[in-house]
């Protein structure tokens, strides 16, 4: 009887040790809010350092971190949707580094917009055919914590993407 519940009191003790080094986990929103905050104090610094003027992208009254700067408007009433074909030339530079990672200026590809990074489909809405902007785009926006090595962005990347739009089809 008495081994018996010194086993108990044993694995007590053992269960409780376990629940006090346990550390509270961080979710997935928690980061990508830290990464956010992160990234959009570098955004706003860089923007600053550069005297440079941008907006920020407002969603459904909720701010996303995405600035942009509208170089040309371009003209047209196009409407922009999911799945509206959009015909861009742009480049890509990392904002910490400025080394350009992407560049289209011998072709012009077309995306459906709803297939594009999220700053993009944030972002393009903006201009119309012909126009012209330059996105800034924090990481959760663009690959995330995922680093492409084949483009030689790290993980958290901030984008810099300047964005001409050739063409709008619905």
């Amino acid at each position: 009887m008495i081994d018996q519940m010194n086993r108990i009191l044993l694995f007590l003790l053992l269960f409780s040790a376990c629940l006090t080094a346990c550390k509270k986990s961080t979710t997935a929103e928690e980061k990508i809010r830290a990464q956010l905050a992160i990234d959009n104090n570098i955004i706003t610094n860089y923007l600053s350092a550069h005297s440079l003027t941008a907006k920020v992208v407002d969603s459904a009254g909720v701010s996303t971190g995405i600035y942009y700067i509208i170089n040309e408007q371009g003209t047209g009433d196009d409407l922009y949707t999911a799945a509206t074909q959009v015909t861009v030339g742009y480049t890509a530079t990392l904002l910490t580094t400025g080394k350009q990672v992407v560049s289209t200026d011998t072709f012009h590809p077309s995306y459906a917009l709803g297939g594009t990074l999220r700053g993009w489909q944030f972002g393009i809405p903006n201009v119309k055919k012909g126009g012209t902007i330059t996105l800034y785009v924090p990481s959760h926006y663009a690959y995330g914590p995922y680093p492409q090595p084949t483009l030689g962005l790290p993980a958290n990347a901030i984008l810099i993407f300047k964005i001409t739009v050739y063409n709008i089809t619905n």
